[in-house]
């Protein structure tokens, strides 16, 4: 597993879905986008900002149902994906493993800090290397913040993404 970080939340194109935007937190530095929709970038923008709302939403709710059963979120995993899916488990304290889907296993783990793994193969399969693709190895100086000119290389490459490109090959 590969540790990531939520780098933020992005929308491709007008008519398209929101995308959040993982990114490698050692190494190559590569870029994960995974398409969710409206209201779970919402959820994933308020876990992100840390906005509490008066009343518990969803995945507060699921905090609170595991702490009251006394539980907690070791770390968050991004472990496959199949048929163009990206599947994501919670895993627990104890061990155990809860399948969710990305977008509510990332907010869940951003609101209890829990750690954020992707799986090897769905890195190298979905990922892409902005700046190996975009023709600049020197851009790979080791920041932990990228610049505006990577940023805006990765969503250049993400407007000629489309669902077909995750697709197994030998499907």
């Amino acid at each position: 597993m590969v540790h990531v970080r939520v780098q933020g939340l992005a929308v491709v194109a007008q008519e398209s879905a929101p995308v959040v935007l993982l990114r490698e937190e050692s190494g190559s530095r590569r870029w994960l986008a995974i398409t969710i929709g409206a209201p779970e970038a919402q959820e994933l923008a308020a876990a992100q900002e840390h906005v509490v709302s008066a009343r518990p939403g969803t995945v507060e709710l699921i905090i609170e149902v595991l702490s009251a059963l006394g539980q907690h979120v070791e770390r968050v995993e991004i472990t496959q994906l199949r048929d163009s899916i990206f599947h994501a488990d919670l895993v627990l304290a104890d061990g155990i493993r809860i399948s969710a889907r990305p977008s509510d296993a990332i907010a869940i783990g951003l609101r209890t800090q829990a750690p954020l793994e992707v799986a090897e193969a769905v890195l190298d399969e979905a990922a892409v290397d902005v700046t190996v693709a975009a023709g600049d190895e020197s851009a790979l100086d080791g920041d932990d913040e990228p610049d505006e000119d990577e940023i805006r290389r990765f969503r250049d490459l993400l407007d000629d993404v489309s669902p077909e490109d995750f697709r197994d090959p030998g499907a």
